[in-house]
């Protein structure tokens, strides 16, 4: 640990400290039950006398809506609406205190609201640092909609969202975006600003969503001169405070409000959201399990409070239910995964090895069996024409050398062989014809065919994998990076692979699915153009990627 740097568990209140001490004399599995009633058991809104006092909205004086709005998880009747009050972002209360506030809501066929569909009031809790979670019923499927909230005299920006088709019957086509690794402090959302234009129906947003890592005065690789940002961002995210705190820094972003107000996100999460590289109940660094639990259900608690999810994803203190499965009709199966929280430690110390013993023990997993058995279950189940996978880290085997037992990562499937294994067994027992994965963490973009023997390029390819590049994350990027030429050469199913940053676009429809690279030049300036880098297309029934 550096000089001078305290321990995560030195930084929580003196109850979370003790609890962790008392946690850390237990057996692991009283852990995580023990944490979850001890850590944020009494941040839930309270009732009757003891609730929070209700602020008079006629004294809000500054605009509480800085930190925009936004929706997610469209459901054919349903779509969840979300902000969060501040009008002092950067203040720990966010300028309110601890007082809950009434909030009406709206939601209209057409921008101008001439057409009211739905609309309601809500509460903003201190508990919940006065986010809103909307959960609005009763809406046409396959509608866009438009929405906004209002406290006093104040009226939010106005959101834009959609409904997904109904559950029965084919749709004729559905567009997403996949995004993913939006450090702020390594760029501008250059490229969220140009997906806010796109015309999508819906965003993935595949994790690392925040970074943890301290963020100075001027915005990192920003090097802002109009501004200066405050010291409290310039450490490491570790505390309920420093976390909600590096949201409302991230929801400032004029580029990450565009998209948001643009388009529904379905969201998950990578590491970064909480720590690097963690895996389950282990960080990086060693911290005892309970302490880093302590760390977990703060960074959870305030991804639940920040992002635009349902009430089912509320965490229980340091466990949260993140996978779901959501439906496009019967054109997609959505099936959401968290790939970090019920992972089994990285193999080797986490470094890149060549497979072996350690890493591909059958015992070991990247899903959880409880995910895992969800997963298989889903598509035995299906009727879709695309069963789409969003998740985390690369599924395909991704050979880092020309050696003839080339090194693999530790963090990525390829540590994980077994898991990757019942998982695709279970795909060709599902009879799944047309499987595309998603997936961001490593910051550029690659195209994959998965193949039933990774190693024999002549056997059958099992679906497609599709990896977004960063919207931020790495700097500015090159098109072709210094392992470009080995990584084509010693993975043959790799088709494609770029080190811009940027999204995928994705276009569904029953006969094929078309994925377009839009890549920028940089994002260490803002307002860089966007450009195709590279378009696929595969067909339903036929997989395998071709130039489009």
């Amino acid at each position: 640990m550096p000089p001078g740097r305290q321990s995560p568990s030195s930084q929580h209140a003196p109850e979370l400290r003790a609890a962790a001490r008392h946690l850390a004399r237990r057996r692991f599995l009283t852990v995580t039950a023990a944490a979850a009633a001890l850590a944020f058991g009494t941040h839930l809104p309270a009732t009757g006398a003891a609730s929070a006092a209700e602020l008079d909205t006629a004294r809000i004086t500054d605009d509480p809506f800085t930190l925009g709005v936004a929706s997610g998880d469209p459901w054919p009747g349903s779509v969840l609406l979300w902000t969060r009050l501040a009008p002092e972002p950067y203040e720990a209360d966010g300028g309110l205190a601890q007082q809950r506030v009434v909030v009406e809501w709206e939601v209209a066929d057409d921008e101008r609201f001439g057409t009211i569909v739905r609309r309601g009031a809500a509460i903003a809790h201190p508990e919940v640092h006065h986010t809103l979670h909307v959960e609005v019923d009763g809406l046409a499927p396959g509608r866009v909609y438009y929405y906004r909230f209002r406290t006093g005299t104040w009226i939010s920006p106005t959101g834009r969202t959609r409904t997904a088709p109904a559950a029965i019957g084919p749709a004729s086509a559905l567009t997403f975006a996949a995004v993913s690794c939006q450090a702020y402090q390594e760029g501008y959302f250059t490229a969220h600003r140009h997906l806010a234009g796109d015309d999508v129906d819906v965003v993935l947003h595949l994790g690392d969503y925040l970074y943890e890592y301290a963020v100075d005065a001027a915005g990192g690789a920003r090097k802002y001169t109009d501004r200066v940002l405050p010291d409290l961002f310039n450490r490491e995210t570790v505390t309920l405070e420093d976390y909600r705190l590096r949201y409302a820094l991230y929801h400032r972003d004029p580029d990450l409000q565009a998209v948001h107000a643009m388009h529904p996100f379905v969201v998950t999460w990578d590491d970064h959201e909480t720590e690097n590289n963690y895996a389950a109940d282990s960080d990086e660094t060693g911290t005892p399990p309970a302490a880093f639990l302590l760390r977990r259900a703060a960074a959870y608690r305030a991804h639940w409070e920040n992002q635009p999810l349902r009430a089912s994803q509320l965490p229980n203190g340091p466990d949260a239910q993140l996978y779901r499965r959501l439906h496009w009709g019967t054109l997609a199966q959505f099936d959401v995964l968290d790939t970090r929280q019920y992972r089994s430690d990285q193999a080797y110390g986490d470094r890149p090895h060549i497979p072996g013993p350690e890493s591909d023990d059958p015992a070991r997993t990247i899903t959880g069996a409880a995910q895992e058995r969800w997963l298989l279950d889903g598509w035995r189940a299906s009727d879709a024409v695309w069963n789409v996978m969003p998740q985390q880290v690369c599924f395909s085997q991704r050979k880092l050398d020309l050696s003839p037992v080339a090194k693999v990562s530790m963090d990525a499937w390829d540590g994980y062989r077994a898991s990757r294994d019942r998982v695709l067994a279970g795909a060709k027992a599902a009879g799944i014809d047309n499987l595309m994965v998603l997936t961001g963490d490593v910051h550029v973009g690659y195209a994959f065919d998965i193949k039933d023997d990774f190693d024999n390029p002549s056997s059958r390819t099992l679906g497609t994998e599709i990896v977004t590049p960063s919207i931020a994350s790495g700097g500015d990027g090159i098109v072709r990076p210094t392992n470009w030429a080995t990584y084509l050469s010693a993975n043959p199913h790799l088709k494609f692979y770029n080190g811009q940053r940027g999204y995928v676009r994705v276009r569904l429809t029953p006969e094929a699915a078309r994925a377009d690279f839009k890549t920028v030049s940089a994002v260490t300036t803002p307002g860089a153009p966007i450009t195709t880098a590279a378009s696929f297309v595969t067909e339903a029934g036929a997989q395998g990627l071709k130039p489009a």
